[in-house]
C-alpha cells in the first residue's frame, strides 16, 4: 500500500483553508518586487524598435527589473539617419531644429503626441531617453512641474538619460529648467576626444596618434559637454562613467552595480507590488 501524502490543507478547514491561500498569495505577492515602468524616447532618426535592441545590449538582471515601453516617434525621418547601414529602416525623429539646436519644429505636435500615448499605453512611472530622446526626457520633467505639458497624466518619477543634454531654446529652457531636477535620476556619460588628449601625447609615433585621433573623432560622445550642463540641473544624479561614444554602452561591473542600485531604490519608492 502506498503511503498517503497529506498536504498542509488536509489539517486545515474550508473557511481556514481559504484564509490560508490569501495569505500564502499575499505573501508571495510581497516578495516580487513591481517593475518601474519606463516610456523610451529613441534617438534621431532612429526607431522604438533600434532602441529596444540597443537596450538589449544590458544584461538580463538589469531588463528583468525593468518594464520598458518603446513607442516610434511621431515624423518620419526627413534626412539620412546615422545608422542606416546598420539598422533597418524605417526611421524617426521627435521634432525638426535648425543648426544651432535654438529653433524647433513640430516641437508641439512632438509633446502632444507624447502626452497622447501616456494616456494610451500608460501609466508609466518614469522616462528612459537617448540623444534626441534624452533631451526630451529631461526638459519634459521641468515642463510637467511647470504644468505645461502632460497635464493629463501621472507624475513623472524617475528619469534614466544615455547621451543627453539641455535644450537651447530659450524659451523652452527657461521653463524646463526653472526649478532642479529632483526626482531620482540616472545618467550614461560616454568619452570625448579630450578625455584622452594626454593619453595620445604620450605616443611617438605620429602616425599612431593620428589613427587614435580618427578611432576617437568617430567614437566620441559629442554630446558629453552638454550632458554635462544637464547634470548642473539634477538633484543627485547617480552618473555612469563608459569609454565608449554616443551610444547605449554595455555595462562593465562598477556600472552594473551602480544601475542595479538605482533600480532597488526606485523600487522602494513604487506604492504597490506586482502580482504574479
Amino acid at each position: 500500500m502506498q503511503p498517503q501524502i497529506l498536504s498542509i490543507s488536509y489539517f486545515v478547514k474550508p473557511t481556514a483553508k481559504l484564509k490560508l491561500s490569501e495569505t500564502l498569495k499575499m505573501g508571495s505577492e510581497a516578495e516580487i518586487p513591481k517593475k518601474p515602468r519606463f516610456l523610451c524616447l529613441h534617438g534621431f532618426r532612429t526607431s522604438g524598435k533600434i532602441f529596444k535592441i540597443q537596450s538589449e545590449k544590458w544584461p538580463q538582471q538589469v531588463l528583468e527589473k525593468l518594464d520598458l515601453v518603446f513607442p516610434d516617434a511621431p515624423f518620419p525621418s526627413q534626412g539620412k539617419s546615422e545608422v542606416e547601414g546598420i539598422f533597418d529602416p524605417p526611421y524617426y525623429e521627435w521634432f525638426q531644429f535648425n543648426k544651432e539646436f535654438t529653433e524647433y519644429t513640430n516641437f508641439d505636435e512632438c509633446l502632444a503626441y507624447i502626452e497622447d500615448f501616456m494616456i494610451k499605453h500608460g501609466p508609466f512611472d518614469g522616462l528612459m531617453g537617448f540623444s534626441q530622446g534624452a533631451i526630451l526626457s529631461a526638459g519634459l520633467i521641468g515642463l510637467q512641474a511647470k504644468g505645461v505639458v502632460l497635464t493629463k497624466v501621472p507624475k513623472i518619477k524617475f528619469l534614466i538619460i544615455i547621451g543627453g543634454a539641455k535644450f537651447k531654446s530659450q524659451s523652452v529652457a527657461e521653463i524646463a529648467y526653472a526649478s532642479p531636477i529632483q526626482c531620482p535620476n540616472l545618467h550614461f556619460l560616454g568619452i570625448t576626444f579630450f578625455s584622452i588628449f594626454l593619453f595620445l601625447i604620450l605616443f611617438e609615433s605620429i602616425y599612431l596618434i593620428t589613427t587614435l585621433i580618427q578611432r576617437f573623432q568617430r567614437e566620441q560622445d559629442f554630446l558629453k559637454p552638454y550632458g554635462l550642463q544637464l547634470l548642473e540641473s539634477c538633484v543627485d544624479p547617480v552618473i555612469i562613467n563608459h569609454p565608449k561614444g554616443h551610444t547605449i554602452p554595455r555595462l562593465d561591473e562598477k556600472g552594473l552595480q551602480k544601475m542595479l542600485s538605482f533600480i532597488e531604490r526606485i523600487q522602494k519608492m513604487l506604492p504597490d507590488k506586482e502580482e504574479k
